[in-house]
């Protein structure tokens, strides 16, 4: 299993993030979700799927794993772990198949980052059925400017009161902006970071209250 970060587990909260349909677990937008996350009470966990691990072993790029595959993986990955306040999440794809598990016992919410709500330019090819079957907190980090859902988009599909929604100033489906809009990835990056910080510390708050 290729679960990485494991020599700093062991503090208050975890977060156990997946990667991007294209990107592997190392990739420059989750290593800084990583190092902006990570502190005394929170851990960050990255791990690959394995369609990922033999891109990265034959340089040959190739699908993502089928749906049921990527469910089991991550499964499996989230039961390897010991610990009293787990969240899931992850890139994209990575969050997606995140909030397909949030049922699971031990999963304490989501963090998806980028959520894929339509492949881009097909806003008719819906993946929410299942968000509406949720019940934990989902928490997902839009860029205003994501091909893959805009908030004029989101807005109409009227979506449960446990997934909340927290626009990126201008931001891509990577959470780029743009130079025009004053703003820089370092500081979305960082936004982001810190409202993922007080969100999980509040719901460890939370268990002890």
């Amino acid at each position: 299993m290729s679960l990485f970060d494991l020599q700093d587990l062991g503090k208050k909260c975890t977060l156990l993030l997946a990667h991007g349909a294209g990107e592997s677990a190392h990739s420059e937008f989750l290593s800084a979700i990583k190092a902006n996350v990570s502190n005394q009470t929170i851990d960050v966990l990255r791990f690959n799927f394995p369609y990922m691990e033999k891109m990265l072993e034959t340089g040959k790029r190739r699908p993502p794993d089928k749906m049921p595959l990527l469910l089991s993986y991550y499964t499996e990955v989230i039961e390897s772990l010991d610990v009293s306040c787990l969240w899931i999440g992850g890139k994209s794809m990575g969050g997606r198949v995140a909030s397909m598990l949030s049922h699971l016992p031990s999963v304490t919410g989501v963090v998806a980052l980028g959520y894929p709500f339509h492949p881009p330019k097909k806003p008719e090819s819906l993946r929410t059925e299942h968000l509406y079957s949720t019940h934990k907190p989902i928490h997902i980090f839009q860029g205003e400017r994501d091909p893959f859902g805009v908030p004029d988009e989101i807005k109409n599909y009227k979506l449960p009161q446990n997934i909340h929604l927290h626009w990126v100033t201008d931001g891509d489906h990577s959470f780029k902006p743009r130079k025009r809009s004053g703003v820089t990835l370092k500081e979305n990056l960082s936004t982001v970071s810190e409202k993922i910080r007080s969100i999980l510390l509040a719901s460890d708050e939370s268990k002890i209250d």
